[in-house]
């Protein structure tokens, strides 16, 4: 059967259902007599009659009613099956792989993942803990969490948290025979914690400060260096020394008094954290679902 046949059965079916061509013309979006003339043309192909027209009406003839009830069934069948093809290309599914830091991933998107993922089971959700700029186009990710100072210009970024600080740590015990510093300086007397990024090239990472518009960035010294923020916040916890972390990782540590802030005026607020994904990404269903269950709205 060619594109025509398939096209002037649809006509014929649909006058057969109506028994009335303007009605019929009206649901197909033709005019009658272009419908009229697509009969036509049907019937003298097929060489037979298949409507009885009067003034008053259209009924099928032996030959129509045949053919309407074989055919017409099989193409509702077809109707139903695209319909469900077409539920299932707008149905949130598919693997969405992300990179993010450890407490990107654990205060922002597990949240914002339970709230969609029991809802959408076919979703499925890969998360890359890495403290690099990831290239998310050549590793084959989709998108990436970071502070909004670190994202590329050529992307994409929707801001997924509020401002961030950071915050310099110890614990009780750490503090027990050490005088809390006073200013970043203050540091060079302290065991500090580090942490080595591939961000900057393997360096260790220099704690950043600012007060009354003056900038400085510390090579802080120490017995231990990790890759994890996690790690920084274990050994700081445990008394080995002093960690650089954001106020978020630490706000429930210091409030119930397993460790102390210090240094808290020479930490002012910086960009929060953003999604990030390339401008020619062509959002599907499910990731457009991700990126607003993430969205910052101010609350």
């Amino acid at each position: 059967m060619n594109r025509d046949d398939a096209s002037d059965l649809v006509a014929f079916l649909a006058v057969a259902r109506e028994r009335n061509f303007t009605r019929a013309a009206a649901k197909l979006g033709m005019t009658q007599s272009a419908l009229s003339q697509i009969i036509r043309g049907l019937e003298e192909r097929l060489g037979v009659r298949l409507l009885n027209r009067t003034t008053r009406s259209v009924t099928p003839t032996q030959a129509g009613e045949r053919l309407f009830l074989r055919v017409g069934p099989k193409f509702t069948e077809m109707d139903g099956d695209l319909a469900e093809l077409s539920k299932l290309r707008e149905k949130p599914a598919g693997t969405i792989r992300l990179t993010a830091t450890e407490y990107a991933a654990a205060e922002i998107l597990l949240p914002a993942l339970r709230k969609i993922l029991p809802k959408y089971p076919d979703i499925r959700v890969e998360v890359i803990i890495d403290y690099g700029l990831t290239n998310i186009v050549a590793q084959q990710v989709d998108a990436g969490i970071r502070p909004g100072e670190l994202v590329a210009k050529d992307m994409i970024a929707v801001r997924v948290s509020p401002d961030l600080r950071m915050a310099i740590v110890g614990s009780p015990a750490y503090f027990a025979d050490r005088k809390r510093p006073k200013t970043p300086q203050d540091l060079t007397d302290h065991n500090c914690l580090n942490l080595r990024l591939p961000t900057h090239g393997g360096s260790l990472y220099a704690w950043e400060f600012e007060k009354n518009g003056r900038e400085l960035n510390v090579r802080v010294d120490g017995q231990l260096v990790f890759n994890s923020a996690g790690l920084l916040l274990d050994g700081a916890l445990k008394g080995l020394g002093l960690a650089y972390l954001t106020e978020g990782h630490v706000r429930q540590y210091v409030s119930e008094g397993r460790l102390v802030r210090v240094l808290a005026d020479w930490c002012p607020p910086f960009s929060g954290y953003h999604l990030y994904y390339p401008s020619r990404r062509q959002p599907s269903p499910a990731f457009t679902l991700l990126v607003e269950a993430l969205r910052y709205r101010g609350k």
